[in-house]
């Protein structure tokens, strides 16, 4: 027993006795490292840390300035439809849903087509075809907002307004979706200014997800029989998730759409299932309403939507960051 005892405290000593050892070592080695490649090792880690300071700031500061009316509505201010600045009775609800419809009405539309871009792009196109559709998919997404604004206005609405809204109200007019007057301006022609500016994301990513795929899994199918048609299944089948991710990404960026929209969907506070009504989303109604907010509540009924609006894009686009990396993490692996 004694011996035992006596063995455990020699272990103790002999690791009391190599930690001054390793500390010691790890200094020099820090003292050794060449000081270009440290400065330049802290330097990038002081960027790194500015980017999450701004982040925190922002949010700290938006909180800060949101203390009125979450004081004042508490929860209500999320699920009330009252937007009166006369009376200052605020509620957010309006825009939250124009927000969230107008973006799942465009995700809709968008995604049967960038899936359709996608698949042929990194499955059927021949090489000389892929680089230069590929380049004027992407281009898409360097388009500025007030371009699209103005192509909505000059061109999408009166089309709207002529064609499009009396056909669907003509024929789909028993659907509560498709009732009411053709104004033009409203919720469809907004869903439709997304679906080409999100467009471009879904498909982007979604090529890259499905390139990803090993080509041994192709070579398997073939092998097997399979037809073209059913391996791009396989392939598809493979990248849902990755496909899942690239949709999440595209729906932050239509939530967070501002200009195109603002110009477009007719700002009008109210909840419609009608896509000829005009509406709001909380990005253009602080667009619109932000330099008419002569009131401290007001203002702080503005920012609050913001802070809503802040919140709500940064958990989609870090759920979809983490899928699409999970994913092609997923093949890396399998490749190697």
């Amino acid at each position: 027993m004694s011996e035992n005892i006596q063995e455990n405290s020699n272990d103790s000593n002999k690791q009391q006795a190599t930690k001054p050892a390793a500390s010691l070592f790890n200094l020099k080695g820090l003292l050794n490292k060449n000081f270009g490649d440290l400065v330049f090792e802290n330097t990038t880690r002081f960027f790194a840390f500015i980017v999450l300071a701004i982040v925190f700031l922002m949010a700290f500061e938006m909180v800060r300035q949101s203390l009125p009316t979450i004081k004042a509505f508490g929860f209500g201010f999320i699920t009330s439809q009252e937007w009166d600045p006369v009376n200052e009775q605020y509620g957010a609800l309006p825009f939250i849903f124009g927000t969230l419809f107008s973006s799942l009405v465009a995700l809709l539309i968008a995604l049967p087509l960038s899936l359709g871009v996608a698949v042929f792009l990194s499955e059927i196109s021949p090489k000389w075809l892929e680089q230069p559709l590929s380049l004027m998919v992407e281009l898409l997404a360097a388009i500025p907002s007030i371009v699209y604004g103005l192509f909505g206005i000059f061109v999408l609405i009166p089309w709207l307004r002529k064609v499009v809204e009396p056909f669907l109200g003509r024929e789909l007019g028993f659907l509560p979706f498709f009732k009411g007057p053709p104004y033009g301006f409203g919720m469809l022609a907004a869903a439709l200014i997304l679906t080409v500016m999100v467009l471009p994301i879904i498909t982007s990513i979604s090529r890259d997800i499905m390139k990803s795929v090993p080509a041994s899994q192709r070579e398997a199918a073939y092998a097997l029989g399979a037809t073209k048609w059913e391996t791009i299944k396989i392939v598809l089948s493979g990248s849902k998730s990755g496909i899942l991710g690239a949709t999440l990404l595209g729906l932050g960026r239509a939530v967070g759409e501002t200009m195109a929209v603002t110009m477009v969907i007719g700002n009008r506070a109210g909840i419609s299932l009608s896509l000829f009504d005009p509406s709001n989303t909380m990005a253009s109604v602080i667009a619109n309403e932000f330099a008419e907010a002569s009131s401290k509540i007001y203002l702080s009924a503005l920012i609050e939507i913001a802070l809503l609006l802040f919140i709500m894009t940064i958990i989609l686009n870090a759920v979809a960051r983490l899928i699409v990396w999970s994913v092609t993490k997923k093949y890396k692996v399998a490749v190697h």
